[in-house]
């Protein structure tokens, strides 16, 4: 699968330390494992993928899997 990150999870990646940059690119790239949800409510459907205190919410076809943003677990649900 082709994994695309927007610009806004590009920003919120490059800010973060190195070790939690290495947790979360992990986490994706092990997509369709993990602790994975699909967002209620949400057009187009999106999911979130819990790692650690950091939710990644993405879109997912079968060809590709699209990183919406990357946030921290409080703020995370308020942008969706």
């Amino acid at each position: 699968m082709e994994i695309i990150y927007t610009k806004k999870a590009e920003k919120h990646i490059s800010k973060l330390d190195r070790s939690t940059k290495h947790r979360i690119k992990a986490g994706i790239e092990a997509i369709p494992s993990g602790d994975i949800k699909r967002l209620q409510g949400v057009v187009p459907i999106a999911f979130r993928l819990r790692v650690g205190d950091y939710r990644i919410i993405f879109e997912m076809t079968t060809d590709k899997i699209v990183i919406r943003d990357v946030l921290p677990r409080g703020k995370a649900y308020e942008r969706v």
